[in-house]
């Protein structure tokens, strides 16, 4: 009996000491807000920053992180207030202008260059810009910098591509007389002469200072000071160039017949190879226009025209899109894009540039394509915020905003 007594008095003892009241979790209340913030101004982290935490210290929060939108910052500091939450705001808000001494402004100096995800070489490319394309600098880590397209991309970007410039320097480039490079690729070079020692390759769209012309040759001005000369025929000075688009359909076509068989390459949107979003882009580009850079971007642009292979109401110019359809539980999936071309005959990125044919009957029929069909959106000369026109809105020259070039 003193042994059962034992026993049980030892078991009690044991489940009395495990038998431990539940902790509360405590609960961050500044979350939902943040999320709420988030959502409103930066529901797509390709092209806005919101990367903020808030840290419970005692009574009160730590509100840390970094953003480049000073709008949403002061957002979250408001709802904030009128929740009567008490907060110490330790947000970096970018550019860092005294981290890159007061470089915040960017030119690409090269013909290409590649933005990553991360700033080192072995992260992932994302997008492409071409020499003369402006960037926005956000902040500096080693020889890399966070930059933003005039598409409003996200990435880092190594030195060797960069030419930093304060606004007041970048004011003087944007104003300064420009010229484009029109061929796919080629050279400019130290003397005006084909035969010269090359300064470096160029691509097309490529955009430079133009400052005078002789012997059948452009001398240009690179972004970081270098200069050189360009042959007259395969390039146009930036404001004639400009005035002649006629924004047709016809145009877009000439232009991805012009990129044929070049290599799919992932985060490509140049010559030297292109995604299929990135080959649309570069195309759209050619002919005055910068459209967003993804397919699942692009097609939230323009207006419908099918979206049950009805390709008869097609024209040239429209914009394929590919994927996942939404079902019950799962969301719709936009994978991939094309650009009709006519004749049931649209052109696209798919291990190169080629076209494919949405004919049923005929012998190179696309099925695979065919069959994960989704839309058509029709973007060329439609109204929209996430379309730039640059006879209406130049990134490259100074222009009244409300005095757009005529064609």
């Amino acid at each position: 009996m003193k042994l059962k007594a034992f026993l049980a008095i030892t078991v009690f003892t044991l489940i009395s000491c495990n038998d431990k009241p539940e902790e509360k979790e405590e609960v961050n209340e500044s979350e939902a807000i943040i999320a709420e913030v988030r959502e409103e101004y930066a529901p797509d982290k390709r092209v806005a920053l919101f990367d903020i935490e808030a840290v419970k210290k005692d009574e009160s929060y730590v509100l840390r992180g970094e953003s480049n939108l000073p709008d949403a910052v002061n957002d979250l500091k408001q709802k904030m207030e009128a929740e009567n939450l008490k907060f110490t705001d330790s947000i970096k808000l970018l550019p860092d202008s005294e981290g890159l001494e007061g470089k915040t402004m960017g030119v690409v100096k090269i013909s290409v260059a590649n933005l990553r995800d991360e700033p080192k070489h072995s992260a992932q490319l994302i997008t492409q810009a071409t020499l003369g394309m402006p960037l926005k600098v956000y902040k500096q880590d080693g020889g890399w910098f966070y930059v933003q397209t005039p598409d409003g991309y996200l990435g880092w970007v190594d030195y060797g591509g960069l030419s930093g410039k304060t606004p007041q320097e970048f004011s003087e480039w944007k104003s300064a007389e420009k010229l484009i490079y029109l061929e796919p690729f080629g050279n400019s070079y130290e003397k005006a002469d084909s035969d010269a020692q090359s300064v470096s390759d160029l691509v097309a769209g490529d955009i430079l200072e133009l400052l005078s012309e002789a012997n059948g040759f452009y001398k240009v001005k690179y972004p970081d000071g270098r200069e050189a000369f360009i042959e007259k025929s395969e390039a146009r000075p930036y404001l004639d160039w400009l005035s002649s688009l006629e924004m047709e359909k016809e145009d877009l076509v000439e232009t991805s017949k012009r990129l044929m068989g070049l290599p799919y390459l992932w985060g490509g949107t140049s010559p030297k190879g292109v995604d299929c979003s990135g080959f649309t882009k570069t195309v759209f580009f050619l002919n005055g226009m910068v459209i967003p850079r993804d397919a699942s971007q692009q097609v939230h642009t323009g207006i419908q025209v099918d979206s049950t292979r009805n390709f008869e109401n097609l024209i040239p110019g429209d914009l394929l899109f590919f994927g996942r359809p939404a079902t019950d539980s799962t969301s719709e999936k936009v994978i991939h894009v094309g650009m009709w071309i006519g004749d049931n005959k649209f052109i696209h990125s798919m291990g190169d540039v080629h076209i494919s044919n949405m004919d049923t009957e005929a012998e190179d029929f696309d099925e695979y394509n065919y069959n994960r069909y989704l839309r058509t959106k029709r973007v060329l000369n439609q109204e929209d915020n996430g379309l730039i026109y640059l006879k209406e809105k130049d990134i490259f020259i100074d222009q009244d905003a409300d005095e757009p070039l005529k064609g």
